[in-house]
């Protein structure tokens, strides 16, 4: 069965931010699909996702700004892992990222507001049955790291 991230975005407002997420998934080389529904708007729309995706191993990231619903209602629908990427903005001085951090009982969604690591935590998740996803995350973080050491090496040139 094929490992895929389906990611939700709450309005098509999203899409550039999710473009983000996709860039690291494509490196990961992790499959993905985009999806807009809401959980204020189109609940119904939401569920029929989920259903569609039933029987696949798949990992959802929602994106949604402002109220984020989204994440914690696909997190209480489905036994998938959930990971809310919630748009930070200045406007509401970050206040709105903790909708996703204050949910219900019984919530398990993973929060981080980094498309960078939304897709690391998909791929680690993967990681956990597939050995060779669990090769391309250390090859990642591997390579994040030679750009610390190579930043490291130059730093020490300046004055």
């Amino acid at each position: 069965m094929e490992s895929k991230v389906v990611i939700v975005m709450g309005s098509q407002k999203d899409f550039e931010f999710s473009r983000e997420i996709s860039k690291h998934l494509k490196v990961l080389k992790l499959d993905y699909e985009f999806r807009v529904a809401s959980a204020h708007k189109t609940p119904k729309k939401v569920l029929e996702i989920l259903k569609e995706h039933e029987e696949e191993k798949v990992v959802y990231v929602t994106v949604a700004g402002r109220s984020n619903a989204l994440s914690a209602f696909i997190d209480a629908s489905t036994t998938k892992p959930v990971i809310a990427c919630p748009l930070y903005s200045e406007k509401f001085g970050g206040a709105d990222i903790y909708s996703s951090l204050r949910v219900p009982s019984g919530i398990g969604s993973l929060v981080t507001i980094e498309p960078e690591g939304a897709a690391i935590a998909a791929a680690k998740i993967f990681a956990l049955e597939d050995e060779k996803m669990a090769k391309r995350v250390r090859e990642y973080q591997l390579a994040r790291k030679r750009q610390i050491e190579e930043a490291d090496k130059s730093a020490k040139t300046l004055k």
